[in-house]
């Protein structure tokens, strides 16, 4: 018993890891990350005319289509996305995050990121990797009962969308994600 209590956090940070490891080997194409990014934005356009509307505004776009979480006591999620500045990609990053607690099973979301001010945008393309909760927050924009854009977030300089082809997700949150820029 004793030793199955040593092996456990042995064996969920390996879990972790090899989540970690084998993103990299799922690593898509900048054909794959760029249809995904345009079908991601269409259907964030869809959600809302208030979202297709900051969009419009953002001076950057930071779009992961397909961001796979797991999780079985500890979990975690790889994602890879571009970084789109008036609607052309000029770069491309991947997120890592991980979560502790109670979790089991696996989803797909797509995560937006808008940089609503040239200085968030500027300080996000200097960052060596940028952490959310650390090097700056993001505000997530739910949908109300509407089916509208909660108008209070919309002054933050960073601002984001996390959705399934469920629609906008509810309590979930960018914080502990680490993004980096990736070759491609």
């Amino acid at each position: 018993m004793h030793c199955t209590r040593q092996l456990l956090p042995i064996s969920r940070a390996g879990l972790l890891l090899l989540l970690v490891l084998t993103g990299s080997a799922w690593a898509d194409s900048k054909a794959i990350i760029d249809s995904g990014g345009v079908r991601a934005l269409l259907e964030l356009r869809e959600h809302s005319k208030k979202a297709a509307d900051l969009l419009d505004k953002a001076e950057g776009v930071l779009v992961f289509h397909d961001v796979v979480k797991m999780g079985f006591g500890v979990g975690g999620q790889y994602g890879e996305g571009e970084l789109l500045i008036e609607g052309a990609p000029v770069a491309y990053y991947s997120t890592v995050g991980a979560s502790f607690g109670l979790q089991i099973g696996a989803q797909i979301k797509t995560e937006v990121i808008l940089f609503m001010t040239k200085e968030a945008l500027k300080k996000f393309r200097e960052s060596r990797g940028w952490e959310v909760g650390v090097n700056a927050s993001v505000a997530v924009i739910n949908l109300g009962g509407g089916k509208d854009v909660n108008s209070r977030n919309i002054t933050e300089p960073v601002i984001g969308f996390i959705f399934s082809n469920k629609g906008l997700m509810y309590n979930l949150t960018f914080e502990g994600s680490k993004i980096t820029r990736i070759a491609r």
